[in-house]
């Protein structure tokens, strides 16, 4: 009898430990079993109001990481090349292109009916060796130039609907910034970029890329040179804010707001084109840090939503498991709206709190 009455007791603990075991898995699901499904996506909320909302990606991520491809397909509506457009990767020698890489997402973002963002076109970083070891003439740096425009927006001419042209070419101060470019050809080299980008494909829009986006001499500068650029007949459809908010970027959402209706009053659309943020910035416990996070992820995309000329918020990443903060930094400062095992965040029901009370307001 006891050792009935034991097996008994046995019994019903391990099926108590067994039932328990289920809650937690369904509460906290084990990363590569199943993900937390909010009931309305972003990019739903998003879409019923002409708005896209979107975020960099990694072809060889895409690739290799299931949930990233379903989270990615559902939330988002827009995606920003991350590395795979930029030249170091696409033109590795003089005479020799490669798109496999880019191929891959623009394929991904056709097959689920995504808006294509290319980034970026001129920069003055990741430039192949052959390029920035070698001494060409300034006819030469031009030549190489347009070949690499005209071949790379050509290929995805209907297929990349906005084009990063040319990427940072203010320094901090706000002069142009000294590099390749500059120096081989001078300050022309912008006009030269659009102009060479609009003939390759008329139909894609067309855009300036930079940081430092409140009110400052830096802001003031590329206000000055976009400006400038469109008095001068230069096909420019906008600028891009990044948004590296307490990196590179001033984390002032109202500031932002008022750099916005000056590009208005000139018929350029502004872009966030980069957002993330950081949680190592704020101060408090870490669910104090989180909502603070919120907060900035809510106040962007609702003076994006409020401005004539902002129809487009996309974040640079969105899980904290891939951020670039992480390479380049060292360290993962959390900055994206889902956490390392792909749940959302209190950012990303900031950010759909604010499309549906946008929604709202607007029907």
């Amino acid at each position: 009898m006891k050792h009935l009455f034991l097996m008994r007791v046995v019994t019903k603990v391990i099926l108590l430990a067994i039932a328990i075991a289920s809650v937690c898995l369904i509460a906290n699901p084990v990363p590569g079993t199943q993900l937390e499904i909010p009931s309305t996506s972003l990019r739903s909320l998003a879409s019923q109001q002409g708005f896209l909302i979107g975020s960099a990606v990694g072809d060889k991520i895409l690739e290799k990481d299931w949930q990233y491809r379903e989270v990615l397909a559902r939330e988002f509506n827009s995606l920003t090349t991350e590395n795979e457009v930029k030249f170091i990767i696409v033109h590795p020698e003089r005479d020799r292109y490669d798109f496999t890489r880019p191929d891959a997402l623009v394929k991904f973002a056709q097959d689920h009916n995504m808006t294509m963002r290319g980034h970026t076109i001129v920069w003055f970083h990741s430039l192949p060796r052959w390029l920035t070891e070698n001494q060409f003439t300034r006819d030469e740096m031009k030549e190489i130039l347009r070949d690499h425009i005209q071949t790379l927006v050509g290929h995805y001419r209907g297929q990349v609907q906005h084009w990063d042209v040319v990427n940072e070419p203010l320094g901090s101060d706000g002069s142009l910034r000294d590099n390749l470019w500059m120096r081989a050809i001078g300050p022309e080299y912008i006009d030269l970029a659009f102009r060479w980008a609009h003939e390759a494909d008329p139909d894609a829009k067309l855009y300036l890329s930079e940081y430092g986006e409140g009110l400052n001499s830096k802001a003031d500068s590329l206000y000055l040179l976009a400006k400038e650029l469109k008095e001068r007949g230069v096909s420019i459809d906008g600028v891009g804010f990044q948004t590296h908010i307490g990196f590179l970027s001033a984390n002032d959402p109202k500031e932002v707001a008022e750099n916005m209706k000056r590009f208005n009053e000139i018929g350029l659309e502004i872009v966030i084109t980069e957002m993330d943020v950081p949680v190592t910035q704020f101060s408090g416990t870490l669910e104090e840090k989180l909502a603070q996070q919120a907060d900035i992820y809510r106040y962007f995309l609702r003076i994006c939503l409020e401005a004539p000329n902002c129809n487009t918020l996309n974040m640079w990443g969105f899980t904290d498991r891939y951020t670039w903060l992480k390479s380049f930094l060292g360290t993962v400062k959390d900055p994206l709206i889902f956490d390392f095992n792909y749940r959302p965040k209190r950012a990303y029901y900031a950010m759909t709190e604010e499309l549906k009370s946008h929604l709202n307001k607007s029907n």
